[in-house]
């Protein structure tokens, strides 16, 4: 019995709460007020007011951004102006049907110059401090402009194709996206999408920043929304959903020979930011022992004896989960430098291992031309990300090679990204390790037998955050797309597995490990499945007596 107590109270160790989210989040609404017109599109930002443009009225109304009422109205310098930025005291005024920008001086109400645009359907307009931004529906394109005559600049890709509304906040570019009701945060340098927040209603249109909230207006409900940019909050958990998963590991002995020993390795999966155990689990039979591996997995073990042919030994373990969509606020510059990661961090996860080969001269050589002189460990991160994903192609043959092998093959399985993007952050200096998981798959009740693994890095002030390179099978229609395997995870993994290389336990498996001696010939054939069932609420019973 105290031998079943020790096991008991290292499992239920862990069983602990994460730390409380932050009760405001980025993306959430602190005011909000009616616009003065039934068709609200531009908006933009001069430092005092806010400016918002009504496409059917063709009025400019100026706002006072503190109670939304408003200041004055000006006659807009065209008929159906569908999006504003603010720049060198001048209001820039675009209309779709015109083909036209036009630069508005908002205290004459003149409009000293006008010049033609391009794009089939223009939409959205901002100011960076120098120069003008456009996109629109269905442009795959954010095109920086000329305030002097519209001469394009460059182009950067955009990060969907239904974009209502931009505006610059100082450093980096938003978008708002009608068609799946996002705001995004936009590298102008090269159209990675960095945040990804949730629109704060279904018809979003013109954007503005004031210098601390995002302001977005909605072209149905006419509602004009101050929204929270960054309040310091690392990341949500939305859409929890509740689950039950039976995961179990067999060996069984075809003979005709005698299985003298087996193991069985179960790992204890514990609470994550995506994932809140809503019991300890359970393993049946017995465990032998609960045992810890030099990266702090713990795993139960249970060792068999004398599996005769035709025979079977099998572990079970029972877990009862509400798992969740996380996603993570990184803003870049919040991110610690490579000299800023704790030293106990870096002497565990910049080790080398027998699937990554980090100090293999090609890995090495690679390293050094995807980072070159960066230090921001975010910005690493993504440039490895940039170029695995570049050069490796989706492809589950069943073997796993190492790193360089699959780096120069250039395709390779979930593990096979996971040890080639280990590698690289290791050989650039940046802790990264391995998560592995069972994966919900097609709905609420199925069977996993294929499993997830994808790697994690450590990014200085936000801690272990997961990038998945091989999620989509490594392709991305678009940024907006790609910029979901990083800090992003939807609710449908358990990870049971957090390791840095080989374990003592689990070797280089994830969720379970097994192994075998026999006397004889002998086929051994191995199996683990997990099975997904929702779990409902217990349905109350009626009291004794009552009408059932």
């Amino acid at each position: 019995m105290r031998f079943r107590s020790l096991i008991m109270l290292s499992l239920s160790a862990l069983f602990v709460l994460p730390p409380a989210l932050a009760s405001a989040t980025p993306g959430d609404v602190v005011a909000k007020f009616s616009t003065p017109g039934r068709h609200p599109t531009g908006l933009a930002f001069d430092g005092k007011s806010l400016w918002l443009a009504d496409r059917r009225s063709g009025l400019l109304y100026e706002i006072n951004p503190s109670d939304g009422q408003v200041i004055r109205t000006l006659t807009a310098p065209s008929f159906a102006v569908e999006a504003l930025a603010c720049g060198d005291g001048y209001l820039y005024a675009m209309d779709p049907d015109a083909k036209k920008i036009f630069k508005f001086n908002p205290k004459t109400g003149i409009t000293e110059k006008e010049f033609p645009i391009r794009g089939a359907y223009p939409a959205a307009l901002a100011f960076d401090g120098k120069y003008l931004w456009l996109s629109g529906y269905r442009d795959r394109n954010l095109t920086q402009l000329s305030t002097e005559d519209g001469t394009r600049i460059r182009r950067i890709p955009a990060p969907d194709e239904g974009c209502h509304g931009l505006t610059f906040d100082g450093k980096y570019l938003w978008y708002a996206d009608r068609l799946v009701d996002k705001l995004y945060m936009v590298s102008p340098e090269n159209g990675d999408v960095i945040v990804t927040l949730d629109a704060p209603g279904e018809h979003c249109r013109g954007l503005a920043f004031d210098g601390k909230y995002l302001w977005n207006v909605d072209y149905v409900s006419d509602t004009l929304y101050k929204i929270v940019r960054d309040d310091g909050t690392k990341f949500i958990r939305t859409d929890g959903k509740k689950e039950k998963l039976e995961f179990v590991q067999e060996i069984r002995n075809l003979g005709p020979g005698l299985v003298t020993s087996s193991d069985i390795y179960l790992a204890i999966p514990k609470n994550l930011p995506g994932q809140q155990l809503l019991s300890p689990p359970k393993f049946t039979p017995e465990p032998t022992d609960v045992v810890t591996d030099q990266w702090g997995q713990k795993s139960v073990h249970y060792h068999f004896r004398d599996v005769a042919a035709g025979k079977m030994v099998a572990a079970k373990m029972n877990a009862e989960v509400e798992l969740f969509t996380v996603r993570y606020f990184l803003f870049p510059e919040k991110i610690g430098a490579l000299a800023d990661v704790p030293k106990e961090v870096k002497d565990r996860y910049l080790q080398d291992g027998s699937k990554f080969w980090v100090s293999d001269p090609f890995v090495q050589r690679t390293a050094r031309q995807i980072v070159g002189n960066e230090t921001n460990c975010y910005r690493i991160a993504r440039k490895i990300l940039d170029y695995v994903t570049g050069k490796i192609k989706y492809d589950l043959d069943g073997v796993w090679d190492i790193a360089p092998t699959v780096l120069k093959r250039g395709s390779g399985s979930c593990s096979e990204y996971s040890f080639v993007y280990i590698a690289l952050c290791r050989a650039a200096g940046l802790p990264a390790r391995y998560v592995g998981s069972v994966v919900l798959r097609y709905d609420d009740a199925s069977t996993d037998k294929v499993y997830h693994r994808w790697p994690e890095v450590y990014l200085p002030n936000y801690g272990w955050v997961p990038i998945d390179p091989s999620s989509g099978r490594g392709i991305f229609k678009n940024p907006a797309e790609k910029s979901n395997v990083i800090g992003y995870r939807l609710n449908k993994y358990l990870i049971t597995t957090i390791g840095g290389g080989p374990s003592e336990h689990l070797g280089w498996e994830y969720n379970a490990n097994d192994l075998w001696q026999y006397k004889g010939p002998c086929k051994v054939q191995s199996t683990r499945y997990g099975e997904w069932e929702p779990l409902e609420p217990k349905k109350e019973e009626p009291p004794r007596g009552a009408a059932r």
